[in-house]
């Protein structure tokens, strides 16, 4: 970056007013299509508390990167993928130049917007985790309950609740979830996440320690998440760094400088835009950052709440399937994120957010 795009981001960190950081961010993994495809292949029952396993990687299409307690695993949504569409109205389509000057304001609507979400994360207060506890995360999730080969069916809103270790040390059990609700698979069992390799602190499992070595120059941290980023068949690499920071900042907790720099880095990811309302499944309206994948035909929302400017939740879409004849957005899921918290045992409930 030259000289005048430096003093551009320090004047925008000046005169963005610091924001209250009352909500830690979240996103949740969808670990159910996961187990359901486990349990079909077994005796089409649920067991008793059988682990999460890491299937093999699947191809594109996920509403989020599980890419720590759950290793190269997929929300298998492959062959899943018709809801109803959202319309597009009945506007004439705009002139192509027209297109390109609102893309571009778009754009720099979200830069705007995710370095006052930097500048918001800087006045947070995290407690740090020690290498023996847990980060715990409560979202509220609605996910596919559909077969592979039919359509999207989205279930009831249920409750997912993941407890992910901090130990650096290599791992093969991850963490812990727990579902609970209407449509939630194996209902209130606290089951392990395992990974058939053991896996060390880092992009695939990462603790407090590890984020907090991260680089906080924004430039450097966006080429280290691009170099070691775990890109799926038909995915973007741009696509992959994007959902990877979301998750990194929606199921972790690290200081605020690696927060506040994991935002810029999403801010120079070409094709971030911002949607001025979006709504998670809770239904808390918000500001969403969002960005469409062509290789893949997805699209995926941060969505933030206005005042506060604090993760609210997100949401996935297929953008078009031509096999399917869908040709605008599809729902495909969708989270909201209840609590955040350092606990020092998995199964542990916290009494408060730890924001």
């Amino acid at each position: 970056m030259n000289a005048d795009g430096r003093r551009t981001e320090d004047a925008l960190e000046l005169l963005s007013a610091p924001a209250e950081w009352d909500l830690p961010p979240g996103r949740h993994l969808h670990y159910k299509d996961v187990l359901m495809q486990q349990i079909d292949q077994d005796l089409g029952h649920a067991p008793a508390a059988a682990p999460v396993s890491a299937p093999a990687p699947a191809p594109r299409r996920r509403l989020t990167r599980p890419a720590f307690l759950v290793p190269l695993a997929s929300t298998v949504l492959a062959g899943a993928l018709a809801l109803t569409l959202t319309g597009t109205g009945g506007s004439p389509a705009p002139a192509p130049a027209d297109r390109a000057a609102t893309g571009s304001a778009h754009a720099q609507s979200a830069s705007l917007t995710l370095h006052r979400i930097a500048v918001a994360a800087m006045a947070s207060d995290v407690t740090p985790v020690r290498d023996d506890q847990f980060v715990y995360v409560r979202n509220l999730t609605v996910s596919n309950k559909g077969t592979f080969e039919g359509p999207v069916k989205l279930g009831a809103p249920h409750t997912v609740e993941t407890w992910t270790s901090q130990d650096p040390r290599p791992r093969k059990t991850l963490g812990w979830i727990r579902e609970s609700g209407k449509d939630a698979v194996m209902p209130d069992e606290t089951i392990p996440i395992e990974s058939t390799d053991a896996v060390p602190a880092g992009i695939d499992h990462p603790t407090y320690t590890w984020l907090s070595s991260l680089p906080t120059d924004p430039d450097a941290l966006l080429a280290l998440l691009r170099r070691d980023v775990r890109v799926s068949d038909g995915e973007s690499r741009e696509q992959a760094v994007f959902s990877l920071i979301g998750d990194l900042l929606s199921q972790t907790l690290m200081p605020p400088r690696n927060t506040a720099a994991l935002y810029k880095a999403a801010a120079r990811i070409p094709g971030v835009k911002e949607i001025p309302d979006a709504v998670d499944v809770a239904g808390r309206h918000g500001i969403a950052i969002t960005r469409e994948d062509a290789s893949s035909a997805t699209r995926d929302e941060w969505i933030f709440d206005k005042r506060s400017l604090a993760f609210l939740g997100a949401r996935g879409f297929i953008t078009h399937d031509k096999q399917k004849g869908i040709t605008t957005d599809t729902l495909m899921g969708s989270t909201a994120v209840l609590q955040r918290a350092v606990v020092d045992r998995h199964g542990e409930e916290s009494a408060g957010a730890d924001s």
